[in-house]
């Protein structure tokens, strides 16, 4: 039976601060060992706010926020949102063009960057409605050691005279009221391909966001006041922003964040941070299965830990869970399934479920059901379908896209609002539900449909391999082909045996129409700015 779960009808602001009451002097974030008790973090979000009001900013007005995984990223969260304001969230690695794109089309008045791309941004504003840019330093917040260590290294960034610091931008002090926003105004912009793959800026509220951290902490069933969450996903991401800071926040967690994430040093935060709870990227994990600093450490520590953003194979499942038994983790991997336009994830596998190959059941308040794509007529149980949802995360709209909103948001014959995700997935007869792939990543070959994920879990089966990535390549006779590019766990080891035992099982489990036509093998797979497999740049790809 359907949950139902109580969501208020306020800004994220208000609703952070009405139960921020009960851990006041709790740390709220953590960054590079630097504790910020959510008082401080609180305090810091009003001045933040009398800084925009100060300057202008106004309820309704969209300010860009360019910043990586940094206090101020943060704080500026709140502060836009406790004035009524919109944060246009943008990843701090754009190309010019990109944020030229998101500046105009979210008809920002202000940006704040970091201050080494301040001559990047500088040269595109003339371009754009900003009128005013602020820059801040990543070691704004750093522990004083690490200060002046970060400056000794760092050449010193000299804006120009038009450019307004962080410590400038700050220092004007102005009380300001909460603007008691409601929970069906925008509050957030976000950036995804969504369904066509033309970039679209997605118009998420206060609900969006409240209800997410709701929802995720019923959803989860562990999570507990004073639990340490390492917040590797950006702050410019739904996964990031919704559930490593809102969510974390809500139930009274610390939220451990840093500017940028390497998966190579990945085991030196893990180990240093000791953190309860992780929620990231599959290619996350892959640290996990491949750094041999995890040998004979305990990971009793954690207790919880969430896959999402991306499809996580059975297999991958199966040798992380292995993994984390024999370290004393009494967690294994939980998937969930989302995505941005319902902010992040919306569905989860509950803890200890034997259904591996599920991404599990829908979060409370949230439906899912599985329709023919052309007739919006449901689908059998087991039968496969496009995947859509309603619930209190589903967003507003694509961002002055009226066209491409009403072809996602479609109203079906129950007389609903569906949010079509363009997936293909099923569900079964417990309402568990099954990704099978994206409806634009299926590969069409001679007629057949074939599905990568299925053929990604076979090749993924291997105790040799680490991860794997099938696309379609152009074919002039059959349309497209398979090809399977594999990371093996030593990429100097025998790769023609390794390939030759790949095609042995493969003919047993896949189809023959299916079976891959090139196997390469490569060091690592090529990842998008969020740390998702980027298959269009293997279907580009040209290898020897």
């Amino acid at each position: 039976m359907q949950r139902h779960l109580e969501y208020p009808d306020c800004s994220m602001y208000d609703f952070l601060c009405s139960n921020a009451e009960k851990w006041m002097d709790k740390p709220a974030l953590n960054y590079f060992s630097k504790l910020i008790t959510y008082r401080q973090m609180i305090d810091e979000a009003d001045r933040c706010a009398g800084a925009l009001t100060c300057a202008g900013i106004r309820k309704g007005d969209r300010v860009s926020v360019c910043l990586p995984n940094i206090p101020q990223a943060v704080y500026l969260f709140y502060a836009i949102n406790k004035i009524g304001a919109v944060a246009n969230m943008i990843h701090p690695l754009s190309a010019e063009n990109e944020i030229i794109h998101a500046l105009n089309i979210s008809e920002s008045k202000m940006i704040i960057a970091l201050d080494i791309s301040e001559k990047k941004i500088s040269a595109i504003l003339d371009k754009t409605p900003v009128e005013k840019a602020v820059y801040v330093s990543v070691s704004e917040s750093m522990p004083l050691y690490m200060k002046i260590l970060f400056s000794i290294k760092q050449k010193k960034n000299k804006l120009s005279e038009t450019s307004v610091s962080w410590k400038n931008f700050i220092k004007k002090p102005q009380y300001t009221e909460s603007c008691r926003g409601k929970g069906d105004e925008c509050a957030v912009i976000l950036y995804s391909g969504g369904t066509t793959g033309k970039p679209k800026g997605i118009e998420l509220t206060n609900l969006n966001f409240n209800a997410l951290a709701v929802q995720s902490t019923d959803a989860c069933g562990c999570l507990e006041p004073g639990d340490r969450v390492l917040a590797v996903m950006p702050v410019f991401h739904g996964f990031g922003l919704g559930v490593c800071i809102h969510t974390v926040l809500n139930f009274g967690g610390t939220s451990v964040i840093l500017p940028q994430f390497s998966v190579r040093n990945f085991h030196k935060l893990f180990f240093r941070y000791k953190p309860a709870v992780i929620a990231g990227v599959p290619a996350i994990y892959e640290s996990f299965i491949r750094n041999r600093h995890f040998k004979n450490r305990d990971l009793s520590f954690l207790k919880c830990v969430i896959s999402g953003g991306d499809s996580l194979s059975v297999n991958t499942k199966i040798k992380l869970d292995s993994l984390l038994k024999e370290h004393g983790c009494r967690s294994s991997v939980r998937e969930g399934y989302g995505l941005t336009e319902c902010v992040t994830g919306s569905c989860l596998i509950p803890e200890n479920s034997e259904k591996r190959d599920s991404v599990g059941l829908p979060y409370a308040d949230t439906y899912y059901k599985i329709v023919d794509s052309t007739t919006l007529e449901e689908c059998a149980t087991g039968e496969i379908g496009e995947i859509v949802l309603r619930g209190p995360t589903v967003m507003k709209g694509y961002l002055n896209e009226p066209e491409e909103t009403a072809e996602v948001l479609r109203k079906h014959s129950d007389g609903n609002i569906w949010l079509h995700t363009g997936d293909l997935g099923w569900m079964d007869i417990d309402g568990y539900v099954y990704f099978r792939d994206r409806l634009k990543k299926m590969i069409v070959s001679s007629g057949y449909n074939i599905y990568p994920q299925n053929i990604e879990n076979v090749i993924n089966s291997h105790s040799e391999v680490l991860m794997c990535a099938v696309v379609g390549v152009p074919d002039e006779i059959k349309g497209q082909r398979v090809k399977a590019f594999v990371v093996p766990k030593n990429i100097n080891g025998d790769n023609q045996k390794l390939k030759s035992e790949l095609i042995e099982i493969l003919k047993k489990e896949t189809a023959a129409y299916a079976l891959p036509k090139e196997i390469v093998f490569i060091e690592s797979l090529p990842k998008t700015k969020v740390g998702k497999i980027a298959y269009h740049q293997l279907e580009n790809r040209e290898v020897g």
